[in-house]
């Protein structure tokens, strides 16, 4: 079989973005995590990913960003992003990078794009870290302020991923709040 690497990144890249739709839905954008709104590491996540999975020495800056706004150790009060801008913004990222990932082989993953110290691969398995880092965070908040966890997709989901429409659907069965035989069951 050929191109397996490129098509395992695919599935893999599917589910990541499945996930932080998920975190999209569910976190409370004005939550404080070091000192920064939860906005504010959302938009850090989806910027780093919109700047280094491709190229980062070819890169246009959304029309909204303003300098240090994406900056996790800089904040003004100026400017907020809201939840719909920040959908928006994930949705444009995530059409970029399928769209990218289609147009490579395998092969096409040990170069280097124009301009780039760093091959293909090297990038993105580098936003694959940052990204799933962040995620981690912006969920951890969601999980100490609901007492819920929201819904993550393994690779058990490769072939299972749906548009959740409810908002129950959002978040799991945490195993804290099942009965005794019930949580020994599942585990």
């Amino acid at each position: 079989m050929n191109d397996v690497l490129i098509h395992t990144i695919i599935e893999h890249t599917k589910v990541m973005f499945y996930n932080f739709s998920i975190t999209l839905k569910t976190c409370d954008m004005d939550t404080i995590l070091c000192d920064m709104p939860i906005w504010k590491h959302v938009y850090h996540t989806l910027h780093s990913l919109d700047q280094w999975y491709i190229n980062p020495e070819v890169y246009t800056e959304p029309d909204f960003h303003e300098p240090n706004l994406n900056s996790l150790d800089v904040y003004d009060n100026k400017k907020v992003l809201s939840r719909e801008l920040l959908i928006d913004y994930f949705e444009s990222i995530q059409e970029k990078i399928m769209e990218y990932l289609g147009s490579l082989s395998d092969a096409d993953l040990y170069e280097k794009p124009d301009g780039c110290a760093y091959n293909r691969l090297s990038l993105i398995l580098g936003q694959f870290r940052h990204f799933h880092c962040h995620m981690g965070n912006i969920n951890a908040t969601t999980i100490y302020n609901t007492n819920q966890w929201p819904k993550v997709a393994g690779m058990y989901w490769l072939d299972k991923i749906d548009d959740c429409k409810d908002i129950k659907d959002l978040y799991e069965l945490s195993l804290i709040h099942i009965s005794e035989p019930t949580r020994h069951a599942q585990i």
